[in-house]
């Protein structure tokens, strides 16, 4: 992406008449570093209604210059201090960066020699030392002729124009139009609104939904645990035997998953589960008979429903296993009283329920 050049604006302050040749050095050095002179060339200086116009000037500039010759310059009636010492001094106020450049004796002697004696300070000599103490205790250097001027102007703008905080002015081509930018900012903002919005209602349905579903099972284990059937003596190891309807689902739910058929052939436990307790189980939704196509059989498999009934059991299951098991002993196997290695003791094995 090209970098916007920026255009510093300056504020040239001086008297005008005495410093003509050095005030077009200035402007001349401005405009070849690529930035924008202002100053006051159409405002008179002791025309107390321009003092306004004038500070807007200083405002809207980015860099504030002092040229300060031989002139105190005129002086505003009411407060006895000349325009350009108020402008330096307003520009200070304002935070403005500024710096200034100041003749030297050797220069000002030059000047009065060749243009006689309106180039020095008659009426207020004392105000301009006093100013041009003011001015030295500051940022500022001196000059012979407007070379030095031009120098100063190149060396001290190269400064302010890699100051990031200042604004400057900038071609109007070379602006990016950030109106689409703004237009694509709000349209992702609304979409990101309404994408925050969706995902918080379906929070609330999935909530609403795990809850219901969480109701139902509960609902499901009440239901089908009060629900015995009997298991005929030749299934239950020569003894008649009664079994809750949920322990027989969760103790024969490979089967089930796997599909359990009517099919000539087929074996007694199979027939049994078929006709005695897949029915049930359909009653309840967790179950379905479907035909099996080219066959004369049907079979019974498990429902979205049933499956995720039977993955909720399993996981209560393994919750109650892993909160009744012993705590695992990290330290050595016990060692017998003779050194011998002690055996540790077996668990009993878990007895399944109802498989058929």
């Amino acid at each position: 992406m090209t970098q916007m050049k920026r255009r510093l604006q300056v504020f040239i302050s001086s008297t005008f008449t005495d410093l003509l040749p050095e005030r077009q050095a200035a402007v001349s050095a401005i405009l070849k570093a690529g930035h924008i002179p202002a100053g006051m060339e159409l405002f008179t200086s002791a025309d107390r209604s321009q003092m306004a116009t004038i500070k807007q000037w200083i405002d809207e500039s980015d860099v504030y210059m002092l040229i300060l010759g031989g002139r105190y310059g005129s002086v505003e009636p009411s407060s006895g201090i000349s325009y350009t010492e108020l402008e330096y001094d307003y520009a200070i106020q304002q935070g403005k960066p500024f710096f200034a450049v100041v003749i030297t004796d050797d220069c000002l002697e030059a000047k009065i020699r060749s243009n006689g004696s309106t180039f020095m300070e008659k009426e207020n000599p004392k105000e301009l030392g006093l100013f041009r103490q003011k001015v030295l205790g500051s940022i500022s250097s001196f000059f012979d002729d407007p070379k030095d001027i031009k120098l100063c102007v190149h060396e001290t703008l190269a400064d302010f124009a890699a100051n990031r905080s200042l604004k400057g002015w900038v071609r109007a081509d070379e602006v990016v139009d950030t109106k689409p930018l703004f237009e694509e900012i709000s349209k992702l903002s609304e979409e990101n609104r309404q994408l925050k919005e969706s995902m918080l209602e379906l929070e609330k349905r999935t909530f609403s939904q795990s809850t219901k579903q969480a109701e139902t099972f509960a609902e499901l284990r009440e239901v089908l645990g009060a629900i015995d059937i009997k298991i005929p003596a030749k299934l239950a190891d020569g003894t008649e035997t009664t079994v809750d309807l949920l322990s027989i689902f969760y103790s024969n739910k490979d089967t089930l998953i796997s599909g359990v058929t009517n099919r000539i052939g087929g074996s007694d436990s199979e027939s049994f589960f078929f006709f005695n307790v897949c029915p049930k189980l359909q009653v309840h939704g967790l179950a379905v008979s479907e035909k099996v196509a080219g066959v004369r059989y049907r079979r019974y498999t498990i429902t979205p429903l049933g499956s995720a009934f039977l993955a909720d059991i399993e996981k209560r299951h393994l919750l109650k296993k892993k909160k009744s098991d012993p705590p695992v002993v990290q330290n050595d196997t016990p060692q017998a009283k003779n050194g011998e290695t002690k055996a540790p003791a077996k668990r009993p094995p878990r007895s399944a329920k109802a498989k058929l």
